[in-house]
């Protein structure tokens, strides 16, 4: 959790004890959620112990989206690797470990794999329709959509009532929010167009 002192627009320490651990599973990058959670806290310098835990809820639900959304891209991917290493064992020696450097890897197994989807005949646009298509990841699909809807609707009853505290500090926390969305999206978006997932 941040200790950022007070001065600098961060939570207190008084109420970040209170608030307890950041809810973040196992392998997840602790300083990238103090990041976030500093760098809203510094946007909105929030100004009684109220809007601090209002401030963390948000915070907490931007990551949940942020979970989810990577949630998403990985069921995705795997299910692509698993489409991809069917088609290509009929076609190529070596093609499960061809789309597990794929799933993992960067431009020089997405070339590998390219040339050896071609030689089999194969596209990588249509493998990964295919993965999408099947009818177990459109569910897992549907029900992470579902999700983020939920997450997303937390998220801004939470901004309601931080725009009843105080308007200002709610028009602020939703740019900072935007922000933070649109920096992810810059992040995440060579992953998804790399897959061929339009």
């Amino acid at each position: 959790m941040p200790h950022t002192a007070k001065s600098n627009g961060a939570a207190s320490l008084a109420t970040i004890a209170l608030l307890g651990a950041a809810p973040l599973i196992k392998g997840e990058n602790s300083s990238s959620y103090e990041e976030l959670f500093n760098r809203i806290c510094v946007t909105l310098q929030p100004r009684d112990c109220l809007e601090e835990i209002w401030i963390r809820d948000v915070v907490d639900l931007v990551w949940e989206t942020f979970r989810l959304r990577r949630l998403k891209a990985a069921a995705m991917t795997d299910q692509a690797r698993s489409e991809i290493a069917g088609a290509l064992r009929r076609h190529h020696a070596e093609g499960e470990a061809l789309a597990n450097e794929w799933a993992v890897g960067g431009d020089e197994a997405e070339q590998t794999l390219q040339a050896a989807l071609g030689s089999a005949g194969l596209s990588m646009q249509t493998l990964t329709a295919r993965a999408v298509a099947a009818s177990f990841n459109l569910d897992r699909m549907q029900q992470i959509d579902r999700m983020l809807v939920s997450v997303e609707g937390r998220r801004a009853a939470a901004l309601r009532e931080i725009d009843t505290h105080r308007g200002p500090l709610g028009q602020r926390l939703r740019l900072a929010i935007a922000q933070e969305e649109e920096a992810q999206r810059k992040i995440e978006a060579p992953l998804l167009a790399g897959q061929d997932l339009a």
